[in-house]
């Protein structure tokens, strides 16, 4: 992998939650929607912005030793990403860096390393079953690997206005190992930005095993055992949501906590709706590699990402 154009110089500390924002952008619609929300961001924050794009050369032409094709493309990459910042951002000088001979995914998550990104802002089409694997694989590859949290906008996300950034801000957990960083800055939002926190569990429609069912209760027996499971599930999940909250912890707004049982993804798109959420929050696990996740259309944060009326920030764990 190499780096060409400007490198991006080591970013002060700040007392805000993000102090440097790097834009994935392949100079797409969605991308130019993601750039925009990032700089809601930036600007809210006081934090740097940055671009980063990746250039995809045919490889028969790097076979070559001196392939002039791949300058070419480079020189028209540099061009479209000085006219993409400056069209979106006038004004302001947006250090931006091209990377080439290297995958997309893994190329901008070792870039987000090297530079010390802290928030990393892509834009996905979001598509849906199989065209899903040519076409929406990459954003979700990436927010299962990226080292920093990660803010997909995706096609159905409205943009934040300046002046109202994420008044309401939505926290899905499944209690796993992403969801607990996840929460710090769910949290840490919700002060700086004195917003309205909702934290909400789904749990399953139905017990994962029967055995307490029996398979040959009566219909009516067995619809009663199901509905005291989901019953107990959601006091029991409204207890653990309660036990998120720190000790002293302050917030301007009283927290909502809202349980269910439901297939996740639905329930968290429900609930955004419900409550007009400005950004959901969620974990995304790493239960199997990201390549593998990425290309499971039914995964649930393809799912919200894909139909999310709002950003959708998660944090990998």
């Amino acid at each position: 992998m190499s780096v060409a154009e400007i490198a991006i110089p080591k970013v002060a500390a700040k007392s805000s939650l993000f102090h440097h924002i790097l834009v994935a952008t392949d100079f797409s619609k969605v991308s130019e929607r993601a750039f925009s929300e990032a700089v809601v961001i930036a600007q809210e924050s006081d934090a740097q912005i940055s671009l980063v794009h990746v250039v995809n050369a045919d490889w028969r032409y790097e076979m070559l030793e001196n392939p002039p094709e791949i300058d070419l493309e480079e020189s028209d990459a540099k061009t479209r990403m000085r006219n993409f910042a400056g069209g979106l951002a006038p004004g302001t000088e947006i250090p931006s860096a091209l990377i080439r001979r290297g995958p997309t995914v893994q190329s901008v998550a070792a870039y987000a390393k090297q530079t010390g990104a802290d928030l990393l802002v892509i834009g996905t089409r979001g598509r849906g079953g199989f065209p899903k694997l040519a076409l929406g694989s990459t954003a979700e590859e990436l927010l299962r690997i990226a080292p920093c949290p990660v803010l997909t906008v995706g096609p159905r996300a409205q943009i934040t206005p300046p002046t109202n950034a994420f008044q309401t801000i939505l926290f899905a957990t499944d209690f796993g190992k992403g969801s607990v960083e996840a929460l710090e800055i769910a949290l840490s939002l919700a002060q700086q930005r004195r917003a309205k926190l909702v934290l909400l569990h789904m749990s399953s429609p139905m017990p994962m095993m029967s055995t307490s069912l029996s398979a040959y209760a009566p219909a009516g027996a067995a619809t009663e055992d199901v509905l005291e499971w989901q019953s107990s599930s959601r006091a029991q999940s409204l207890q653990q949501l309660k036990k998120c909250l720190p000790a002293g912890l302050h917030l301007e707004q009283q927290p909502e906590f809202v349980t269910g049982t439901d297939l996740c993804p639905e329930g968290v798109l429900t609930a955004a709706e419900r409550f007009r959420a400005d950004l959901i929050v969620m974990g995304a696990n790493r239960t199997m590699p990201a390549k593998v996740m990425a290309h499971i259309p039914w995964s649930a944060v393809h799912e919200v990402v894909r139909k999310a009326p709002c950003p959708v920030l998660t944090v990998a764990g």
